[in-house]
């Protein structure tokens, strides 16, 4: 995808968002005396949510057994942290090793505890240097872009109208009977403020893969022959990852390393491995990576794969792969 696209595409999915969510809460506060019961669940939506953000990296830290790596725990990933910070022109962030087999990594934080990049010791075991450094600028650079902030303030809003029209709707249902308070009409507005949740949904996730997107732009960018080491290294991702699940479905282990509610920040979601996976492997399967990397950008995205893309946090990756290697 080329720059000015990318950036315009964000910057139209952000203005529809905002502005379809303040053009309907506007038209419902409007038509409806309700202001006072929507604005206090406004009011709790906002500060669960940022209760939330404030405190999900104590929680995701627990979830992957997350542990600080100092200069001297692994000295050349260390360097390479600072080294791509300084060519982000960021500060560096801050090394954590999440103690799980699954090859992956991602960016968290907040106020209370700074920004912090994560590998796995998946990623270690299953990745090479060059691959581990183009992974980690794809990180870096979603850290550069404040993608946490972006996508907390986006992702809540779907929450917001979720809640109002499911207040509304239990309001139309159970308090609206005998009396001449549109209690029927209550019921109808919070399904249709549920369906509107819904939609924004929809635009919340194109908006989720922009963004990889825009990371995958920022480690081509700041990783020298950063477009082969990121596609290589996001092939070995998805075929590490399926042989995880593969792992825990033949030995009836429950699937916690790719918990649903933090898959949005890895760098590749490990529920699509398998899909992917033979999606990426069916040819060529000896190949060494660079062959099987020409043999995967030869491949065309089904209509089928497209529409499931629309209900992913991330890109498809073959959609993905020729992405990076168009920027090389």
């Amino acid at each position: 995808m080329r720059a000015w696209k990318l950036y315009f595409s964000m910057a139209g999915t952000l203005a529809v968002i905002f502005g379809l969510s303040t053009l309907v809460f506007t038209i419902v506060l409007t038509l409806m005396d309700t202001g006072l019961s929507l604005a206090v669940i406004a009011v709790f939506v906002v500060i669960f949510s940022f209760a939330q953000w404030l405190l999900s990296p104590y929680l995701v830290g627990a979830v992957y057994k997350v542990k600080a790596l100092g200069s001297n725990d692994n000295p050349e990933v260390y360097n390479m942290v600072k080294q791509l910070s300084l060519k982000s022109k960021i500060s560096p962030p801050k090394l954590m090793l999440a103690q799980i087999p699954m090859p992956n990594a991602f960016a968290y934080g907040s106020p209370l505890t700074g920004n912090r990049v994560a590998i796995t010791q998946g990623l270690l075991n299953s990745l090479d240097k060059g691959e581990i450094e183009a992974v980690i600028g794809h990180e870096i650079g979603h850290l550069k872009h404040r993608d946490v902030q972006v996508m907390m303030t986006v992702s809540f809003l779907p929450t917001l109208f979720y809640f109002i029209g499911y207040s509304l709707m239990l309001s139309g249902i159970f308090g609206g009977r005998g009396r001449n308070s549109g209690g029927g009409n209550n019921a109808l507005i919070g399904i249709a403020f549920m369906a509107f949740s819904w939609i924004l949904g929809i635009f919340t996730l194109y908006l989720s893969r922009l963004r990889e997107y825009y990371a995958d732009r920022h480690s081509v960018s700041i990783v020298e022959n950063g477009a082969e080491k990121l596609s290589t290294g996001l092939m070995t991702i998805v075929n590490e990852n399926k042989n995880q699940n593969r792992y825990r479905r033949n030995n009836n282990k429950e699937n916690k390393s790719s918990n649903a509610s933090f898959k949005a920040l890895f760098i590749s979601d490990p529920s699509k491995a398998d899909v992917e996976a033979e999606k990426l492997y069916t040819d060529n399967v000896g190949a060494n990576k660079r062959e099987l990397l020409k043999e995967i950008l030869s491949k065309k995205v089904t209509g089928a794969e497209k529409f499931a893309e629309l209900f992913a946090t991330h890109p498809n990756i073959i959609k993905r792969l020729k992405a990076i290697q168009a920027q090389a």
